[in-house]
Parts: C-alpha cells; structure tokens; sequence
C-alpha cells in the first residue's frame, strides 16, 4: 500500500495526539468522519499504526534515571544471541533492547529509581543474563529531547 498526502496527515496527527476523537481528526485532514475511520481502520490493518499508548512520566512514576548498558556477549552463536534476548525479555526495568553493530553486541535502556537502584537491577538481573561477557553503563545526565514521532515522508 502506498502511502498519499491524507494518509500522512492522518499519522501524523496520530502521532501528536493518539486520543484525537475522529470527528477532529477528519476535521484536521479535511475528510467526512466516515471516509477517515476507514483510513484510519486502513492503515491500522496495513501494520502502519501499531497501537495507541498513554506515555507515562518517568519521574512520576519514580524512575527518573536513565542508564544505557553496552553488553557485549562471551559468542556469537544463534543459541547465545537467542538466550540472551529470551531473558533480557523479562528483565522488567529493561525498555528497549537493540542488536548492534561495532564494540558492543547489544544496546540497553535502562530505568531505575537512582544508581542505588540501578546497582540492585545490575546485581539481580544484567550480571546474570546468559552468556555476557562485558557490561558498560552510561547513566543519562539530562535528556536533551526525546520524540516517539516517526517522520512521515
């Protein structure tokens, strides 16, 4: 499916405001209400709109701190790589968790209350992730901006 001009002012009015009702939305992209729920419901089944989330505060929330984790792994093997993204999975302070290329096998984001808390997730999880070899943490100092806003082009 091709993507044209309403559909990209749909998502990204999507994007900016995920509880738009749709009678806003069509008034946004200049449709009838009906013309844009089938867009919407379009580009829903089409995979181009995933889900629709609230995003919390971390602050609020009481996990302010944000570290990343550089893990490079003892191999390379297909059951190594498996393991260790099986059970970083359930790693619940874990929120993204990226395959790399260059030093480090594997990009972690962490959160955690303070680097006390960070210590304890490090103890009772990270050091026991399956077949680890090196850890390296970065602790966020200020997040200059973040966006969960794709480009749409």
């Amino acid at each position: 499916m091709q993507l044209d001009a309403t559909d990209k002012r749909i998502l990204t009015a999507l994007q900016r405001k995920g509880r738009i009702s749709n009678a806003d939305l069509s008034e946004v992209v200049n449709l009838s209400p009906s013309a844009c729920h089938r867009r919407v419901q379009r580009l829903e089944e089409e995979g181009y709109i995933r889900d629709y989330v609230a995003l919390l505060n971390p602050r609020k929330m009481g996990v302010p701190t944000t570290v990343f984790v550089e893990i490079t792994l003892q191999g390379q093997a297909d059951e190594v790589l498996d393991a260790f993204e099986k059970a970083v999975g359930r790693v619940p302070d874990v929120l993204e968790c990226h395959l790399m290329a260059g030093s480090a096998d594997y990009l972690l984001k962490v959160v955690a209350s303070d680097t006390e808390d960070f210590a304890r997730i490090h103890r009772q999880y990270l050091a026991r992730l399956p077949g680890v070899g090196q850890m390296q943490s970065s602790f966020a100092l200020r997040t200059v901006f973040k966006t969960t806003a794709l480009p749409v082009v």
